[in-house]
């Protein structure tokens, strides 16, 4: 058996103080020597990007949309096993889940499949007695859906004075436990921004405000009793620890390796350039663990900064970010845009969500609608738009007529689309379709050795996505050996 102490904080809803609560408190684990590890409920890119600011080590997404209950629960162990502690973010309303009208993919569910218990906070501006019906009314809701996961309660933007007068009644009526109060706390407030919020690098002096509200949960939060709750999470199965057997057949162990003199049987660890800096900071840790997993060599390069590629690359991924507020400098990286253009539109396998998808246009417009030059190998202009295009959880399938693909015909892969931009040529390879609803819509220029497009997937969803493109850029690697021994 493993032990994995670990604690969810999750909200009646967005806006209640999550991301700021949990931040301080993997501050106070770092500074008690914890080695807290941190986890993002759903899909949300930007939080896990606060907790890696805090706890030096990068957070992971957890979402029970993208995965079944078996690989959800190895995705958490395996980072949570190297960790003092486990720290978990919940999304939106703690039972809101698809659609809006399903508990599934909330983050009651990850609780629940991860049997981690929730501390509950509560934004209690305004309110006195009136917090008790909405604790009872959350804590009866949860017993409707078959678990009870809410441990104990914080109550959010609530004075000392008023929290010491209404402690001991909460609790009675209630009968649950209160662990601490949080006053308003002028300056520890993230702005918000076009996508979410505005990202860790953005915000001045983020560690000496992480620091200042580590301080003052310390004095005004039960750290003990937290820390208790933790502790008392159920233990995990040795086996969870092990690669799920839906990817096992990927690995380099399954595959074989380079024995034997015949060259056509050796296997080739392809590289695999990951477009990664202030412009593309969209990515799913357990992705790229994932195609490292499976064997790839990932070579981080800077579109905005770098002068060319790295060297012998076998295949790239450009993934989501903000590229429309750097669109001048990377408007003016020519030889970088040229190197890119010249590697893809001469077959090297490549995947590129969003962000990246919208780089690769011909054109592409910044935040003021201003037109700039991007690489050029999606025909076509990437614009500005009032409003979210599309958004939300949506499952991916080859269209019938798109010929072959990464993507298997009859197969699905999960993802999400998040985005205040369109495009002219958004694709029409891939067919997404909402999970809770009827909408669906086309989109992902791909082939069997790329996939371009607006949705950001999600690689465990369908092991076999990602195998298939590292097979490809393993063949193209393969060529390309030939070829430098044949010039």
């Amino acid at each position: 058996m493993i032990h994995l102490p670990r604690i969810m904080l999750a909200a009646p809803a967005s806006g209640s103080g999550k991301t700021m609560i949990t931040c301080g408190l993997l501050q106070t684990f770092v500074n008690r020597g914890l080695a807290p590890a941190s986890f993002k409920c759903g899909p949300d890119y930007i939080d896990p990007m606060f907790h890696t600011k805090v706890i030096g080590a990068k957070s992971r997404n957890l979402d029970t949309f993208f995965t079944e209950d078996e690989v959800t629960r190895h995705l958490f162990a395996r980072t949570a096993a190297k960790a003092g502690i486990s720290v978990l973010e919940g999304v939106m309303g703690i039972f809101d889940g698809l659609g809006g009208t399903s508990p599934r993919a909330s983050s009651y569910d990850l609780a629940s499949v991860t049997d981690t218990p929730v501390i509950l906070v509560v934004n209690a501006r305004g309110m006195s007695l009136s917090v008790i019906p909405m604790i009872q009314g959350y804590l009866e809701y949860q017993k409707q859906l078959g678990k009870q996961v809410i441990r104990g309660v914080i109550l959010n933007q609530m004075t000392k004075m008023t929290y010491l007068m209404l402690k001991e009644k909460i609790e009675q009526q209630t009968g649950t436990r209160l662990l601490g109060y949080v006053p308003r706390l002028e300056g520890c407030t993230i702005e918000s921004r076009h996508l979410g919020l505005v990202t860790p690098d953005e915000i001045t002096d983020l560690k000496q405000t992480l620091h200042r509200l580590s301080a003052e949960l310390e004095s005004c939060l039960d750290l003990e009793g937290i820390l208790e709750i933790a502790e008392g999470a159920p233990d995990y199965e040795d086996r969870e620890l092990q690669a799920p057997e839906k990817i096992k057949q990927y690995l380099p162990e399954a595959l074989g390796s380079s024995t034997g003199s015949d060259p056509a049987a050796e296997k080739i660890r392809p590289r695999i350039g990951v477009a990664m800096d202030e412009a593309f900071c969209f990515y799913y840790q357990d992705n790229l663990e994932l195609l490292k997993q499976m064997g790839a060599e990932l070579v981080i390069f800077s579109p905005l900064h770098d002068a060319a590629l790295p060297k012998l690359l076998d295949g790239m991924i450009l993934g989501g970010g903000y590229p429309e507020l750097y669109a001048q400098k990377l408007e003016e990286n020519c030889s970088m845009k040229r190197q890119i253009y010249e590697a893809l539109t001469g077959g090297m396998p490549y995947l590129a969500e969003c962000g990246g998808f919208m780089y690769l246009h011909e054109e592409m417009e910044d935040m003021e609608s201003h037109s700039h030059d991007m690489c050029g190998v999606i025909p076509g202009k990437s614009f500005r738009t009032p409003k979210l295009s599309r958004f939300g959880y949506i499952e991916l399938k080859v269209k019938e007529d798109a010929g072959e693909q990464l993507l298997l015909a009859g197969q699905t892969i999960h993802g999400h689309e998040f985005h205040y931009f369109d495009s002219t040529n958004a694709g029409e390879d891939y067919l997404a379709q909402k999970p809770a609803g009827k909408r669906s819509w086309d989109c992902i220029h791909g082939n069997v050795r790329s996939a371009a497009g607006y949705p950001h997937l999600y690689y465990w969803s369908n092991p076999e996505f990602a195998a298939a493109f590292l097979k490809r850029a393993s063949e193209y690697a393969k060529a390309r050996r030939q070829f430098s021994v044949l010039g």
